[in-house]
């Protein structure tokens, strides 16, 4: 593959709900451009974007892959990302090195889901757009209607550049180009120049006159032809589109089926002419200096920077970075260095990839894309530099991850094995998230959904050979009291010589503060018990109270005052006080009214508005408290306080709430008591467990 200029880039990420056809789209792209002999299927598995296991067995995406289409004398590098929600990092890390969108539209399921959150992705990236209307041959396909729910959505801006059309029975024929007033018919599976049909004269004029009055929106002079009723030239309403869409106040609409070709070459012709090339999109971008002060870069900077926005780790091939170049050029002699872990990496061999294909290359320009691989110290999002001009190029935003499952390895011995590859798993997918719970033991791991953690389980045993079972978490309570006791606790012991003798009073009652197990006091006087068994007095309580005595959790917000006792002067030892202590602690912790306490979680939910009242009598529900609501752009964000125990996979079950509209992140926010119904059934479990 050549090296291409910069102003001949372009990097065109495709975006969509899932089954809209970005892959088929990627796969007839390359199949039209040359640089595939086959058109692969996504139903046989032997595409060249979905290379992976998994991809293949469930016949979607799931990793962004990069696919450079050589379109006439313009390199098209295309980024077919997942349409699954639970793998919205790998589309937005895509975005966040791509210049212009392509936003895939079934004309059998119109505006979906997954349509406004690609529109949204995009506005939030601010990039320009563009749509592409798939499947228009089927016969359940009605273009008009969704062309007619684009504009509805998204407004004005939604401007069609060709129409299909059918025959008297629904069928499709072909297209027409409204700039050129140009039809086009199917014959023998080609499209061939024919005549306008009658029936679509009218609908043209009127779809065309809109698609004028957008692009005259882009400069004054022509919007003062459109006003003086001006014919515009083809020429003219060209150069209008080309401002708008870099400008955003244009979002063209395509048409065609990916799965017959009809439509794709059009499809690349438009995004070579029309969107913008990669060192002008990205030509001024944000940065961080050596002093983590923020600084304006340059894509015109002859020093190299590069972000890199993927990792791909495989048990073979090793680590493979994907960056983007930011700025100046890379080749196999250039020296990085990596900022963020102050260390040097080695360039070696300079790849592109397409799909699973590495393709070697001597250089890359400014806004290609590429792949360095073994990489010793860089991971995803890190920025790669030289040493004379170092920056750091800022980290997208990515969802939280908000389901937790506890992970346990099946064989025995796995756990090491286990830890290794998730932390490899985690290079791809930062997402992602691995602790172990220092109270439970456990192993956790939190993902953005249910399908993201089965391809982890799965990429485990196929990868790594490592089968591991997901369950629920142990949710982490705690005891506490709720009023005051005050008990003798004595441990006597006689067996021959010395014997052990130690004896307290202990007053317990509730401290006030649940950020400390226990607060002890003494108030001992006339030298009842001696000054050097206080420590053993304390250490018996101390660690007494990491099991309560309800049912073991570990007790918070407990005051334990030693009022009193006795000693032998002969027999009493730290041990023998230790002792009574925790004698103490049993009879009187029971005595104090001992309770069960909760997790409760903050949680802040972000839905559309029509959705309120449902997620609000949910959360209701799960018993728990609404604080307060706020605007956030046209949605609305509820703000409550929720028990942990009542949150488990409510990622699914707001996903289906909301059909996926909604999201939500949370955090820690305090323990409180749990009413006594649960708190008999967390009882019975724990005794059950013993």
């Amino acid at each position: 593959m050549k090296n291409y200029a910069a102003e001949k880039v372009r990097n065109v990420v495709l975006l969509g709900h899932s089954g809209s056809g970005k892959t088929t789209f990627a796969e007839s792209a390359l199949f039209r451009s040359g640089a595939t002999k086959r058109f692969g299927k996504v139903e046989d598995g032997n595409t060249v974007s979905d290379y992976e296991a998994e991809e293949i067995r469930r016949k979607v995406s799931i990793n962004t892959s990069v696919l450079p289409v050589e379109w006439r004398d313009t390199k098209i590098n295309l980024l077919d990302t997942p349409g699954y929600f639970d793998f919205v990092a790998e589309a937005k890390m895509a975005m966040s090195v791509a210049d212009t969108a392509l936003i895939m539209v079934s004309a059998k399921s119109g505006v979906e889901v997954g349509t406004e959150k690609a529109w949204e992705y995009a506005e939030a990236m601010q990039i320009p757009r563009l749509f592409f209307v798939n499947q228009i041959d089927d016969e359940n396909a009605d273009f008009e209607k969704t062309l007619a729910d684009l504009r509805a959505k998204f407004g004005k801006a939604v401007a069609p550049v060709q129409i299909a059309y059918t025959d008297d029975h629904g069928k499709f024929v072909g297209f027409i180009n409204l700039i050129k007033r140009d039809a086009r018919k199917t014959v023998d599976g080609e499209l061939v120049q024919c005549e306008m049909p009658a029936d679509k004269v009218d609908q043209v004029e009127v779809l065309r006159s809109m698609l004028i009055e957008v692009a005259a929106d882009s400069s004054d002079e022509l919007m003062e032809k459109f006003f003086n009723d001006e014919e515009l030239t083809e020429e003219e309403i060209y150069d209008g589109l080309l401002v708008g869409i870099e400008n955003h106040t244009i979002a063209p609409v395509l048409c065609g089926s990916t799965a017959m070709g009809h439509g794709v070459r059009l499809t690349l012709s438009t995004l070579m002419r029309f969107t913008p090339p990669a060192c002008e999109v990205k030509k001024d971008f944000h940065a961080f200096n050596e002093n983590a002060e923020a600084v304006l870069c340059s894509a015109t900077d002859p020093d190299f920077s590069a972000f890199v926005f993927k990792t791909i780790s495989d048990p073979y091939i090793g680590r493979l970075s994907l960056f983007r170049v930011m700025s100046g050029k890379i080749d196999t002699s250039t020296q990085l260095y990596n900022p963020e872990k102050d260390s040097y990496e080695k360039v070696g061999r300079l790849f592109v990839v397409r799909g699973k294909e590495q393709i070697e290359v001597e250089e890359l320009n400014v806004g290609d894309i590429g792949a360095l691989a073994k990489l010793s110290n860089t991971g995803t999002q890190d920025t790669l530099t030289v040493k004379d001009h170092v920056v750091v190029l800022p980290k997208i935003n990515l969802p939280s991850s908000v389901l937790t499952m506890a992970i346990k390895p099946k064989g025995k011995g796995d756990e090491d094995k286990l830890s290794a590859a998730l932390a490899k798993i985690r290079e791809e997918d930062p997402t992602i998230k691995m602790e172990v719970n220092k109270e439970t033991k456990q192993t956790l791991v939190s993902g953005i959904g249910e399908q993201q953690l089965d391809v982890m389980v799965n990429k485990l045993k196929a990868k790594y050979k490592i089968d591991v079972d997901l369950f629920d978490p142990i949710i982490p309570f705690r005891e506490t009291v709720k009023s005051k006791s005050s008990v003798r606790g004595r441990y006597k012991k006689q067996s021959g010589g010395h014997g052990q003798f130690g004896d307290v009073v202990i007053e317990f009652e509730p401290s006030g503060d649940m950020s400390q197990a226990l607060v002890f006091e003494e108030k001992v006087f006339g030298g009842s018990v001696p000054k050097q068994y206080f420590p053993a007095v304390e250490k018996g309580l101390q660690e007494s109270v990491l099991s309560g005595v309800l049912a073991g959790y570990p007790v918070v917000g407990l005051k334990a005052t030693l009022m009193d006792g006795s000693y032998h002067p002969v027999d009493s030892s730290e041990m023998a006080f230790k002792m009574a202590a925790s004698t103490a602690y049993k009879e009187g912790v029971p005595q104090a009214k001992p309770t069960i306490l909760e997790p409760v979680e903050y949680v802040e939910v972000i839905v559309p508005d029509r959705y309120m009242g449902d997620i609000m009598g949910d959360i209701n529900k799960r018993r728990g408290r609404i604080l307060n609501m706020d605007a956030v752009g046209n949605k609305k964000m509820i703000c409550a306080e929720v028990p942990t125990s009542e949150m488990h996979k409510y990622a699914t079950d707001l996903r289906s709430m909301t059909q996926s509209r909604g999201e939500y992140k949370h955090s820690f926010a305090r323990y409180e008591e749990m009413p006594m119904e649960l708190q008999k059934k967390v009882i019975a479990a724990a005794e059950a467990a013993k």
